[in-house]
């Protein structure tokens, strides 16, 4: 009992800013009715009067306090929102504090009790760390039988920024790294959050609209690797460039394209990304140079538009990226030798999710240490199913390029959760269980949340909401992939060259000809 009492007792101390000591269950309730009203279904005329608005608190240091507080009984019946904290103090009918399993017969004492989200701590300590149970509703059947407290905090209460140690970079021709520990903003926090499980969904109604074969074709899904695609984006900015292999659809979204124009795109209707004649693998934004279908030949051309960077002396930095089924490709190490003798902005980034197609890379590379393998060039091994980790070591490489030392090389270590591309299962050259626990124990998603919530720094609720309204946003996306027209035949050579005058195109056959109009 003197545990819930002290419990209850500094929840109102840090939302008064005034000490308070009660050693009973009456003495707890005096101080609360200071701050609020105290209503019992056994005296409704009582009630019905608290039900009138509340007076305005006279002028005293303890008005601000006030404020937050509100004693309406109905307020207790509403969904509860973000922000607000209940804590739930559940006695027998002597006034005892009930320990142990909360049997379901007296979780009516409680309002909202039979939410497990509302349950304290110690009666379930599985449900969610300590930090964040700031919301509680206050019950008492000692005294008055079904008085309720209601305690109301803001999101001001949130934790605004939290520095975390994130895991140690390996380092080739480097005397520093990147940082051990990495600051993050509520706001940040929640983008992040945002991102990539965005990009989740989007991945997993693809994978859904394939099976039903409303997308064909060639499909290569990211779900597993999206703290690469958003730490990446969080440490470049806007103009810098970009251009990655097949699986592109995340960093299509990173750079600005809305999933409704991806997921047409995939289904070939014409208010995709490409008009619907790009597919999977070619999709382009504003400094986005797009998916590319052959293995390898986007890390030469990264290479020239860091060439051009350095020519325009804009300040701008290109990411290449490229999967470790590319790392062996000739024209990767051709390109590494020209970006170092003409030290280059560019960062070469090669995304180790474990498997090129069907091949492990312990199978396929003599050295798997991905990032030495531009010898004479600076590399970093990242752990790159932490979106902080990718964060800090992208703004690493960027701030080496930009300062003319030449490029880098980033090795992401990273899990695909489908298999290489649709038509692969997946697990004909990895087990189920190996999967699972890449799932269980370094989900890009699932950390970050865990950090968020061990540091005050979210509400299960407020992300609850997050995900309601990304499962809304892809559902409507998904309509409009498959409602929206194909495009129409007349349209098919379109845009083959980007200003040029009408120009007829053979077809088929040398007596069918089309137009292309820029």
């Amino acid at each position: 009992m003197k545990t819930m009492l002290t419990i209850i007792s500094n929840a109102l101390c840090r939302i008064t800013g005034r000490n308070v000591g009660a050693q009973t269950v009456s003495e707890l309730l005096i101080d609360l009715s200071e701050y609020v009203s105290l209503t019992s279904p056994a005296a409704p005329a009582l009630a019905q009067t608290q039900r009138q608005p509340p007076k305005p608190p006279p002028v005293s240091t303890r008005a601000s306090a006030a404020e937050l507080v509100s004693g309406q009984t109905d307020q207790l019946d509403r969904p509860v929102r973000s922000g607000i904290l209940h804590v739930c103090l559940i006695t027998n009918g002597g006034g005892e504090t009930l320990n142990g399993d909360l049997p379901t017969s007296d979780r009516g004492s409680c309002p909202g009790s039979s939410d497990p989200d509302l349950i304290p701590q110690h009666l379930q300590p599985h449900l969610h760390p300590p930090a964040v149970r700031r919301r509680a509703a206050v019950s008492s059947l000692c005294g008055r039988p079904g008085a309720r407290v209601v305690v109301s905090r803001s999101f001001a209460d949130f934790t605004p920024q939290a520095t975390f140690d994130i895991k140690k970079c390996d380092l080739h021709r480097l005397e520093e790294g990147p940082p051990l520990k990495a600051e993050l903003t509520r706001e940040q926090g929640l983008q992040y959050y945002r991102i990539m499980q965005t990009v989740r969904r989007m991945e997993l109604k693809a994978d859904q609209l394939y099976k039903q074969k409303i997308i064909r074709g060639f499909c290569h899904l990211y779900d597993g690797q999206e703290a690469c695609a958003a730490g990446i984006e969080a440490a470049i900015n806007p103009s810098d460039h970009l251009i990655t292999a097949y699986r592109a659809h995340g960093y299509t979204y990173t750079r600005g394209v809305p999933v409704k124009e991806i997921l047409a795109e995939l289904t070939g209707r014409k208010g995709g990304v490409a008009k619907g004649k790009g597919g999977s693998m070619h999709m382009y934004a504003p400094n986005f140079y797009g998916g590319n279908g052959i293995v390898g030949a986007q890390v030469p051309l990264g290479a020239g538009i860091a060439l051009a960077c350095q020519y325009q002396g804009n300040n701008q930095v290109c990411v290449a990226l490229y999967g470790d089924g590319a790392a062996n490709q000739g024209q990767l190490f051709e390109s590494f030798n020209m970006a170092a003798l003409w030290k280059l902005p560019c960062i070469f980034i090669c995304e180790n999710n474990k498997y090129g197609m069907g091949t492990s890379v312990e199978r396929a590379s003599a050295s798997t240490d991905y990032y030495k393998r531009g010898d004479f060039i600076p590399g970093i091994r990242v752990d790159g199913m932490d979106v902080l980790c990718v964060r800090e070591a992208t703004k690493f490489a960027a701030d080496h390029c930009r300062s003319g030392k030449g490029p880098i090389i980033m090795e992401l270590q990273t899990y695909r959760y489908h298999g290489h591309s649709m038509s692969d299962p997946g697990v004909s050259y990895r087990t189920r269980d190996e999967i699972q626990e890449v799932r269980s124990k370094s989900d890009p998603i699932t950390m970050l949340k865990e950090r968020m919530l061990g540091n005050n720094m979210a509400s299960v609720e407020e992300l609850k909401e997050i995900d309601v309204a990304i499962r809304k946003e892809v559902e409507e996306a998904a309509q409009f992939a498959t409602s929206d027209p194909e495009p129409p035949l007349e349209e098919l050579c379109n845009h083959i060259f980007s200003n040029s005058a009408p120009l007829e195109i053979r077809g088929t056959h040398p007596w069918s000809t089309l137009k292309s109009i820029s």
